[in-house]
């Protein structure tokens, strides 16, 4: 793991790669590559101008990867993939093969993509990028801008993800769950003390038992439709029990072990498109090998058993 700083690699440990605060707490340095597609702008959003750069393993970038196949995007964003770990050198392309390479054959190195958008570019390099194939740069490497200019920006036969009369609702459940679910695995996984893992993990499960609690009486978190808010838990969830619950001491109780929470993964997880693109062997093979001050000895378990195909019985939930 590392960070470019005016340009240049500078290897960090992965637990020192968001910003620190005194107690041990992990703090996600915030996305700095913002740039907005705008009709008639500079990012004028045009069918096949535009690629997306994901792994498989990251639950941001796999947000961007799904918007891409529920809006029937595929002909008109380009995507490939990083390799599963992530070393010294951060992301890379081609050691799985074809299917991790950079398609243009410009980068070996996530961070050769960075440097060309900007050769002094100081920060963190992350997936998912939005990459301008015309003007070779970066247009947006935050998840949660990229997914909405996907469902906003491009013609698309399937239903809105992010309506606007359903905005503000939409925006307010995504934030709600950010900090204490999406980022909260990670605050637990990589707190430095006690109390802030104890804070992290207290709060996390909090927030699970209020959605829990929520889910129950309805099919979805905001009105009676799938929304970018549902797409933004449902990551998280798909990697609850077969990472976080261990790898990241996120073990209270399991995804499994809440009736509702468990039905809506199953719900996402087999809506046509969505099961191709949970890739397991991508998401069990990063964590459990790219995090050796958690787990030195690398090694991936077989289990656990998740059961997403099994029959979820929401349908006649409102």
């Amino acid at each position: 793991m590392g960070m470019l700083i005016e340009g240049v690699w500078h290897e960090t440990p992965v637990t020192r790669g968001a910003k620190d605060e005194e107690g041990g707490r992990f703090i996600r340095r915030p996305s700095s590559l913002r740039h907005q597609l705008e009709a008639g702008g500079r990012f004028s959003p045009e069918p096949g101008r535009y690629h997306l750069y994901v792994s498989w393993a990251c639950p941001w970038a796999h947000r961007t990867a799904l918007v891409r196949r529920l809006k029937g995007l595929e002909e008109v964003i380009g995507l490939s993939s990083v390799d599963f770990l992530m070393g010294q050198d951060g992301w890379t392309f081609g050691g799985l093969g074809p299917e991790t390479q950079d398609p243009f054959g410009r980068a070996r190195l996530l961070r050769e993509l960075y440097v060309q958008a900007n050769p002094r570019y100081t920060g963190k390099v992350t997936v998912p990028v939005l990459w301008d194939e015309r003007e070779r740069t970066i247009v947006n490497n935050e998840s949660l801008d990229i997914i909405k200019m996907l469902d906003r920006h491009f013609p698309s036969a399937a239903p809105s993800l992010y309506p606007p009369e359903l905005a503000g609702e939409i925006d307010a459940m995504i934030e709600a769950n950010y900090e204490t679910v999406n980022n909260g695995v990670y605050k637990s996984g990589f707190a430095r003390t006690q109390a802030a893992y104890d804070e992290a993990v207290t709060e996390l499960f909090d927030r699970l038992d209020a959605l829990e609690a929520q889910l129950s009486t309805r099919r979805y978190l905001v009105s009676d439709r799938l929304t970018l808010a549902d797409l933004c838990l449902f990551t998280t969830l798909l990697r609850f029990d077969a990472v976080y619950h261990g790898h990241f001491k996120c073990n209270l109780r399991r995804v499994a072990d809440f009736p509702a929470l468990q039905g809506f993964l199953r719900d996402l997880y087999q809506r046509p498109g969505v099961a191709e693109l949970c890739r397991f062997d991508h998401i069990k093979g990063h964590y459990y090998g790219s995090h050796p001050s958690l787990n030195p000895s690398g090694i991936v378990p077989k289990g656990p058993i998740l059961s997403l195909d099994t029959p979820h019985g929401r349908a006649g939930l409102r």
